[in-house]
């Protein structure tokens, strides 16, 4: 049935995930899966996977893959009792997750149907929980009266009402499988935790030993989402294994495989639980019934977590370093952004050689920096390992050098940097050579020389050789004037001024300077070499101009070139700023997600599935102060 079809798939690196992205492959299917996971070792490569919070996916990306079936499994929960930390995050997760995806797909004419992995905390717990141990299990039929059991159910229940709604709208065909007790490789369920437990010779606890759960496979779990896929249901279906266990069953299968094993009864406050699906409806409408029971499968799961390690280490939150952070807020913020929409957690740590630095109230740790002069690279490595900082952002011109110097030093200490090789970062800091070098590929590049001829007799442009060339530039000068100006630098060179529209062009280059997008833009308002007022601009041609000219440089990440449209439309460039502009905030907003995409490097994955999507609306970035109360 899902023969080259496309089918997204959220959530898909988790328990049922897992199961149904492979049950899917050996059909045949086109698969992109998105979860906050980081992507499974195992996964083919044909498998498209973005990582990172979903809440953060756009129109764009899903409108490029066009799916025809969604299967929506994405979602955070806990067991029995919810802890306060769980109010943020069944927010976040469950009900923001769950509307954003479907705000993003409403309006997605290549979608058919949306399958929604819902639960059975939706129905009213006061039919299967009770203050003794029950007999029998009740059973639950999909026609049950609903009162959700805790914030996760009731986070179910609305989704499921958002997809009536948008079923009913005609926007697509939606069908919720109230699913029941899932365990499997690599959950937190109680099974899962009992025996990685037992293998480690630890003692397990036990609540309510009579208590009566609809316990159903991971990857039984899986068949059934795509028993339910593409018949024509709608609506709600229970999906469990029809046959309610008492835990204490659970117990003394356990106990065949661990004779030794060591559990105690704990005191709980909670019910006893008595559930059960009822599967007619299910079993009616697929001719299909979970036939494993707990016996057939905790085997499998015992020889699975014997071949894991039982004992993993507390992982300590990794950091992210942002040299020169000065008063670069809009930077720090771009970061934030990044990290949130890769979903994993990760400190910013900002550093300056300015105690008063602006953005030190906008980062999560501040570093009073040394002067590089004063850092040697043990050092630096030092305080990375002291405080598990594994990428570092520079953000100033003079720093390049020192970064790129040490980059493969830093990278055999776990340390990833967002910079170019060495001798790419020196030519694009020397502008002499930068222009000599350039001269080889094409015309474009504006002249550059270290003397101006005797015979000259147009207006120049003169400036600092290496670093920033705002710095002390002088524009439209006369031989005299210039020769004069030249007096006050240090290592001036001469370039004709050309009079004309300046632009910016934003690009990203992966690993192998392969470049991903370029994004152009008017620099429309300018003060000290920055642009306060800038927008974006369409010009295919000239984006696989630059595009092709900065993969001739060899850059790598992100690089800013500045260039200017004469009135005959010819294009000039002026230099290449290899490293995140002052407004390329714009770019990023724009989908040059250079930011996400260096991290998604620096984790060892592979960007090619990370598409990049310019943004069908041209924007205006405009630069102010604004004040922050604390």
């Amino acid at each position: 049935m899902f023969n080259n079809t496309k089918v997204f798939v959220t959530g898909g690196a988790g328990v049922i995930g897992t199961s149904l992205v492979n049950k899917l492959l050996e059909q045949g299917a086109i698969i992109l899966v998105g979860d906050l996971k980081e992507r499974p070792a195992n996964l083919p490569a044909a498998v498209l996977y973005r990582q990172g919070d979903l809440n953060y996916i756009t129109k764009e990306e899903l409108v490029h893959f066009a799916p025809e079936f969604v299967f929506h499994l994405a979602a955070t929960f806990e067991r029995s009792v919810e802890t306060a930390e769980f109010w943020e995050e069944n927010n976040q997760h469950n009900v923001k997750l769950s509307h954003h995806i479907m705000s993003v797909l409403k309006d997605i004419s290549s979608v058919k149907q949306v399958v929604f992995a819902s639960s059975y905390l939706i129905y009213n717990p006061e039919l299967y929980n009770f203050n003794a141990p029950a007999k029998a299990p009740y059973l639950l039929t999909e026609e049950a009266p609903v009162y959700p059991r805790n914030l996760c159910g009731a986070a179910k229940l609305l989704h499921e009402i958002e997809l009536r709604f948008l079923s009913e709208m005609q926007k697509f065909k939606t069908v919720y499988a109230r699913i029941y007790r899932v365990y499997g490789k690599d959950s937190k369920d109680i099974i899962s935790r009992w025996i990685r437990a037992l293998l480690n010779n630890e003692e397990i606890q036990v609540f309510r030993k009579e208590g009566m759960f609809d316990y159903i496979y991971a990857e039984d779990v899986a068949e059934g989402l795509l028993q339910l896929a593409g018949n024509g249901v709608e609506g709600i279906v229970n999906l469990g294994n029809g046959n309610a266990r008492r835990v204490e069953e659970i117990i003394e299968i356990l106990k065949g495989y661990f004779p030794n094993m060591k559990f105690v009864e704990a005191d709980s406050s909670i019910l006893y639980e008595a559930s059960q699906a009822d599967m007619a409806k299910f079993s009616n409408i697929t001719g299909w019934h979970p036939e494993r029971q707990l016996e057939d499968t905790i085997p499998e799961l015992i020889q699975y977590y014997s071949y894991q390690n039982n004992k993993k280490a507390e992982l300590k939150v990794e950091s992210l370093l942002i040299t020169s952070v000065s008063k670069k807020v809009p930077l720090v913020k771009s970061v934030r952004q990044a990290i949130m929409k890769l979903g994993t957690p990760i400190r910013i740590i900002g550093a300056d050689s300015n105690s008063k630095a602006i953005a030190r109230q906008f980062v999560d740790h501040f570093w009073l920096m040394p002067n590089l002069a004063d850092l040697t690279v043990d050092t630096l490595i030092q305080y990375c390992i002291e405080n598990n900082v594994k990428y570092i952002i520079p953000t100033r011109d003079g720093e390049l050098k020192y970064f790129a110097d040490h980059k493969l030093k830093l990278l055999e200490n776990n340390i990833r940097v967002f910079v170019s090789e060495p001798e790419v970062i020196a030519m694009c800091l020397d502008k002499l050579a930068f222009y000599e070098k350039s001269k080889e590929w094409s015309t474009y590049a504006i002249p550059a020389f270290n003397h101006i001829p005797t015979s000259s007799e147009e207006l120049h442009v003169v400036k600092e050789r290496y670093g920033a060339g705002s710095v002390s530039i002088g524009l439209a000068l006369d031989r005299t004037q210039a020769l004069k100006h030249a007096k006050t630098l240090k290592e001036p060179i001469f370039q004709p001024y050309i009079e004309g529209v300046e632009y910016s062009a934003d690009i990203f280059l992966n690993k192998d300077s392969i470049s991903k997008g370029v994004i152009l833009r008017v620099r429309d308002y300018i003060v000290n070499g920055e642009s306060q007022i800038t927008y974006t601009v369409r010009d295919e041609s000239m984006e696989r101009m630059i595009a092709a000219f900065a993969e001739q440089i060899g850059l790598t990440g992100h690089a800013v070139l500045q260039y200017i449209v004469d009135a005959d439309g010819k294009c000039h460039i002026i230099e290449c700023n290899p490293r995140v502009g002052g407004a390329s905030k714009l770019s990023l907003e724009m989908g040059l997600d250079s930011i996400y995409w260096f991290l998604l490097e620096s984790r060892g994955s592979s960007i090619h599935s990370y598409p990049f999507l310019r943004s069908s609306e041209e924007k205006k970035l405009v630069r102010y102060a604004e004040d922050l109360i604390i």
